[in-house]
């Protein structure tokens, strides 16, 4: 398969070069023949154009194209063919490269009688454009097209004073007309777009936006092979930061606008897509997504939207810009604006991405090889790790485990053991293993091509548009346990029903199919500081965490060893231990504008959304788990397997096995179904040729039913067509454990509000903006003032270069704004905070005997009616302006916020019957600085360079909290808050050094000196911590280069994140297995008396050392959470280098086409910078095991064409 994808990937490669070079050496025009009878000139025209690859240019107004002729040649060339066909209407034409523009002589005027006005109309990047409509305001009649280099000459009439300049695609200008030569800069359509902020409700002209927003076109901010098109935002606006905690695809990155704005809560942008808010099928906040468990596969509210099908992301940061959504909108705003039809000629246009990703490579990181991990494991058996007693029957074991397996199997039948007992053979058998080095990310990771497709088609007329796309993504996995398939579809159409009545419909799916290994939850360990996740078979934790000294397979076929008492082969396990996932994403809408009256407009907006996900875990019979559930091979492991079950009411007999044949079958079902009405009365108008008035008001109503349902079915036979083989005893344990086989959750969220705008600006000016919405939600206390809440915003913009004296500064100073807005927006909180009123659920209490049993009722959360919005005060300030025509562009913004009533855990002393609520317990306050530098550097005719500068700073500080939280809280990867610090901060327990036996020793919370007294449970002496820096980045940002020379496009893309500080991997424990890979830092660890002055790596623990001191684990968990295990978070990565040829227009149309582009991109290449402590980890990504994988090298071939 990987090989016959590359032949089909050389084949493309060989086929461009041909293109290219066909291109370059084509020859000229061969002649031709016609025979037309009584045909008009236009006819005549088209034929000439089919037979050759010529462009036409002309005015409509200069040639007679109804004229009826006959034309019959043979052999001629095309200026005899041109001669014949425009015979007798006193026509030039001038021929060059593949243009031919024909047009009537010039004739020079008489001078003092006629005057005359000349020039060149080029597009934004300096290039001529041929074919432009010159004409008069005051009278078209009067016209003419510039010529093939661009340039116009006419004669102005008597009364025209303003000049008319128009092209397809291109923006019209009107100039006043000036003698002499003038120049005409045409913008196109897109950059027409940027002049226009769409907030999502409605648009507004830019010149009287007062908010902080930041326009990205679609094809600037894509990154090709990356289906998840939030991942592409990285970099591309100050203030955003995106970070890629996991890079499965389905798995959100972690975004931020401007910071964290919530404790609990997510801090995550709101997504609206084409004016209708995006929910997510299940609400995950922002710690869970890079905790690897299945349910972050579905956290990313947009995996199923197509980047071919966006024209434009606006991101809205400040609170002048986000006030219109109110109580939804406190971390900000990501606007996705779709492609429509468009009218005139239909368009067809295709995109194939062929994206190879690079397998991971121990060269990059720091891991023992199998020669460096025989010497650590001689070690351990010599301290009484790896003894036949305790290794043969141990719940983890690897190469030494094997070989007391291999001497204890005698076969009967050929009356030999699978290796003899003898120090030779033993030798022999560990030498072998020394020698291995297995190659885990070769055995378990893959160079598949993944394939993403899409075509789309545009037409329509001025009376209706439509557009319609299909894409299919394709990834056959990274890795022996993935896969993806995805499928999208798109349309939509907009009828002009009237002159004053435009209907919108569209509509929008998508279904993915996706393959992951099977992973239960992660979980800690809060009394011992341990996390872990049982049945792990992640392939890149796997690659990392296991010896290199154990084989896959040898000649026999696969090669068993020993993981939770039962037998376990990766290979097997992905085989046999899989998630499969079934995305399907539906929303239709519809939008009615009504203009009323000149500048009076109401606009209708209604949407259905659903989303339903099933999630299926088979675990296989002979999948490592349910084997694990039959482990009972002799007393010891009877006794050892916490898998078994004690029967309480036999309270004599030995554990039994609960699950004899078959699998486990776990079976999650989300469904999301809500709606979104939106009612909106707008009125834009100006008076006396000065002021300018906007007003905009209207009321929206939203509904979300989400719907979580959860089963387990014990003794699935997958080989037997699924019947289940149980034992009662199973459901016995489950009742007596308090613990579900299914369960069913219902959430409903019932959102109404209230909103207006009004917009003041003299004479584009100075500019007033103020925003009142008032809204309230269910989910909140039942109280007026907890569950309404009015958000508001005012702000001010002050347009200098629209003042008269500006014309002075110019072009040295091309344009400056002003402004500043101060704004309350707020948030929900939590997602899963629902205190609106109390929260039943039952329970079976503990029952010592299975036939006394009862159904119980507890009260999950107690109603709090004065439960309210988190809220936020931001202050924001701001400048843009350019230099030198434009070609160097700032923009800046200082801001400032104040977030209060932050929902946290408070206790409660027992009153009311619970320890612990939420309650409105926290402020926060937080700055920033952002910063965006673009420049054209050189732009020629034939050669552009651009710069893009992208720097952004942020800080925030808890300033207050009731909340008291764990010490294990405050040392995990993610940090907590804590008063006085930033909101996600990370302490560490202060490390000591080493002891005379080389055991970590620390300070606790009592000032002690102490290895294992660490009370990781602590919420009120948390002074003797060490503050080691907050975990969010403080400074983020990019730098790009574009190069262009001529159809060439070389894009250098680099982003940074500073500021942050990373809790290393927790690779120390008191007890390791033969199964175990170390880290190189190994080589480094204790071994004698007085090593304790020269190294910080703690001793292998001697097993008397571990049965001597109690709880010694937790010295070595403490050491993984100290002070010494802390790197930076900096990095410099080289996020994308690509090189795209956009073949000649004029060269293509011979195939019929009307663009083609050839890309080559790689992406995620290296990281230029680091801290040399991550030793090949990355500072981005959390080595959490489950579903989770970092984001890939790879590198995108791809082809765009267009019909």
């Amino acid at each position: 398969m990987y090989v016959k994808e590359w032949k089909a990937l050389m084949k493309m490669a060989l086929i461009t070069c041909f293109l290219i070079c066909a291109q370059v050496i084509s020859a000229q025009e061969k002649n031709f023949s016609l025979d037309l009878k009584d045909v008009t000139v236009k006819e005549a025209l088209e034929q000439l154009k089919a037979k050759t690859t010529y462009s036409l240019w002309f005015n409509v107004n200069d040639v007679d194209l109804g004229r009826k002729i006959t034309v019959r040649f043979q052999d001629k060339s095309i200026n005899e063919a041109l001669e014949i066909i425009l015979k007798g209407q006193s026509l030039s034409y001038e021929i060059k490269d593949k243009y031919i523009q024909i047009f009537k002589p010039r004739k020079a005027p008489e001078k003092g009688k006629v005057k005359q006005a000349s020039g060149i109309v080029v597009d934004d990047k300096g290039e001529s454009l041929p074919g432009v409509s010159i004409r008069f305001k005051e009278d078209e009649t009067v016209g003419t097209v510039t010529d093939l280099d661009g340039h116009f000459q006419i004669n102005i009439p008597e009364k025209a004073k303003t000049l008319i300049v128009s092209y397809i695609g291109m923006e019209t200008k009107e100039l006043p007309i000036k003698e002499g030569t003038i120049k005409v800069v045409l913008n196109s359509d897109s950059q027409i777009l940027d002049e226009v902020v769409v907030t999502g409700m409605t648009k507004v002209d830019k010149r009287l936006f007062t908010g902080a927003t930041d326009r990205l076109k679609a094809e600037d901010a894509r990154l090709d092979g990356i289906p998840d098109v939030s991942r592409a935002l990285e970099g591309r606006s100050a203030g955003v930061s995106v970070q890629n905690v996991s890079g499965t695809f389905g798995t959100a990155p972690k975004i931020r606008v401007r910071g964290a704005t919530s404790i609990y809560g997510s801090s995550k942008p709101l997504w609206v897509v084409d004016g209708v808010v995006m929910e997510d099928a299940v609400e995950i906040n922002a710690d869970d997504l890079s905790s690897g468990d299945a349910v972050t596969l579905i956290s990313s509210a947009i995996a199923g939207l197509s980047a071919d099908d966006i024209e434009s992301f606006q991101i809205l940061k400040d609170g002048s810009a986000t006030s219109i959504y109110g109580a939804r909108a406190m971390a900000g705003v990501v606007v996705i604006t779709t492609k429509r039809g468009q009218a005139g000629v239909s368009r067809i246009n295709y995109t194939g991405e062929f994206t190879s990703r690079l397998k991971p490579n121990y060269n990059d990181f720091n891991i023992m090889d199998s020669q460096e991990q025989m010497g650590v494991y001689n070690e351990m058996a010599e301290k009484g790790w790896l003894i036949f007693s305790d290794t043969y029957r141990a719940s983890n074991s690897g190469v030494y485990g094997k070989m007391y397996q291999l001497i204890n199997d005698y076969n009967p039948k050929t009356q030999t053991w699978g290796l003899e007992n003898t120090p030779e053979a033993r030798a022999r058998y560990l030498q072998m293993a020394e020698m291995r080095n297995t190659n885990w990310f070769d055995e378990l990771f893959n160079n598949n091509i993944t394939m993403n497709h899409s075509i789309s088609i545009s037409s329509g007329t001025e009376k209706a548009k439509y557009y319609g796309s299909i894409s299919i993504y394709n990834d056959p996995g990274w890795t022996k346990a993935s896969s993806v398939k995805r499928y999208t579809a798109n349309a939509n159409a907009s009828f002009n029903l009237s002159d004053n009545l435009t209907l919108t419909l569209l509509s929008n799916g998508s279904y993915r199919k996706q393959k992951a290994p099977g992973t239960l939850s992660q979980e800690i360990d809060v009394v011992s500081g341990e996390v872990r996740r049982d049945f792990d078979i992640n392939p890149y934790s796997y690659a990392l965490n296991t010896s290199r000294t154990l084989a896959l397979k040898d000649e026999n076929g696969l090669v068993y060893y020993t993981r939770n008492y039962a037998p376990f082969n990766i290979l097997n396990e992905l085989d046999k231990n899989y998630i499969d996932l079934d995305v399907v994403d539906l929303k239709f809408q519809g939008e009615l504008n009504w203009k009323i009256i000149k500048g009076l407009e109401a606009k209708v907006v209604g949407a259905v959304k659903y989303q339903m996900t099933s999630q299926d875990h088979l675990i296989k019979e002979n999948s490592n788990q349910p084997e694990a559930y039959r482990a009972a091979g002799d007393a010891t492991i009877l006794d050892k397997n916490p898998l078994l079950y004690k029967n309480p009411d036999l309270p004599n007999s030995l554990p039994v096995v609960v699950l004899p044949e078959g699998g486990i079958f776990d079976k999650n079902e989300y469904k999301l179904f809500g709606y979104d009405f939106r009612a909106s009365l707008s009125y834009n108008t100006s008076f006396k040729d000065k002021h300018i008035m906007n007003l905009f008001a209207g009321t929206e109503a939203n509904s979300a039913d989400r719907t979580q349902y959860w089963s387990r079915g014990w003794g699935y036979q997958y080989e037997k067509g699924g019947v289940p083989f149980y034992d009662y005893l199973i459901f016995k344990q489950g009742i007596e454990q308090n613990n579900q086989y299914y369960y069913n959750d219902l959430t409903y969220s019932r959102n109404l509000a209230f909103f207006g705008m009004a917009t003041y600006s003299y004479m584009g000016k100075y500019t007033a903006t103020g925003t009142l919405r008032y809204e309230g939600s269910n989910r909140l206390g039942k109280a007026r003032s907890a569950r309404w809440l009015p958000t508001w915003n005012a702000a001010l913009a002050w347009n200098m270069h629209e003042e008269e004296f500006f014309e002075k500064l110019t072009p040295a100073l091309s344009h400056f704004t002003l402004k500043a807005s101060y704004s309350l927006t707020a948030d929900r909180g939590p997602a899963f905070v629902t205190n609106s009123r109390v929260v039943y659920r039952n329970y079976s209490p503990y029952r010592p005997f299975a036939d006394v049993k009862e159904s119980g009722l507890q009260i999950e959360d107690l109603e709090n009616s004065e439960l309210t919005y988190e809220k936020k005060h931001e202050f924001n300030i701001g400048v843009d302006f350019g230099f030198i025509d434009n070609r160097i562009n700032l923009s800046a913004d200082y801001y400032t916020r104040n977030n209060y009533d932050l929902i946290g855990v408070i206790n409660t002393q027992g009153s009311g019957g619970q320890g612990m609520k939420y309650a409105n317990v926290a402020s926060m306050k937080s700055s920033g600085f952002e910063l965006t530098l673009s420049t054209k550097n050189i732009r020629t005719k034939s050669f552009q360079w651009t710069t893009d500068f992208i720097f952004s700073k942020s800080k925030n500080e808890i300033t207050e909290l009731d909340s008291k939280a764990r010490v294990m809280s405050l040392i995990s990867g993610m940090g907590f808050a804590e008063k006085g610090y930033p909101v996600r901060a990370l302490f560490s327990i202060p490390f000591q050094g080493l002891n005379e036996d080389g055991l970590p020793t620390f300070i606790n919370e009592n000032g002690e000196i102490t290895i294992t007294e660490i009370n990781f449970q602590e919420s009120m002496k948390k002074g003797f911590l060490k503050y080691e820096g907050p975990t969010d980045p403080t400074i983020t940002g990019s730098f790009g280069n574009i190069f262009s020379y001529k159809n060439f496009r070389l894009n250098v893309f680099m982003t940074y994140s500073f500021g942050n500080v990373v809790r290393l991997d927790p690779v120390f424990k008191s007890e390791y297995s033969d199964l175990d890979a170390m880290p190189k830092e190994f080589k480094n660890r204790w071994t004698v008396p007085g090593d304790e002055a020269h190294t910080n790596i703690p001793v292998i623990a001697h097993k008397r050392q571990v049965q001597d001191i109690p709880n010694l684990k937790y010295a070595y968990n403490a050491y993984n959470y100290s002070d010494v295990r802390v790197a930076k978070g900096d990095f410099i990565r080289m996020k994308e280098i690509s090189l795209s040829y956009d073949f000649n227009p004029a060269w293509i149309k011979q195939f019929k086409l009307n663009n083609l582009q050839l890309k080559l991109q790689a992406t995620n290449l290296f990281l230029v910078y680091s801290d040399s402590k991550l030793n090949g980890q990355d500072p981005e990504f959390f080595r959490s095991g489950g579903v989770a994988s970092p984001v890939p090298k790879q590198f995108t071939l791809t082809l765009r064409l267009g019909l």
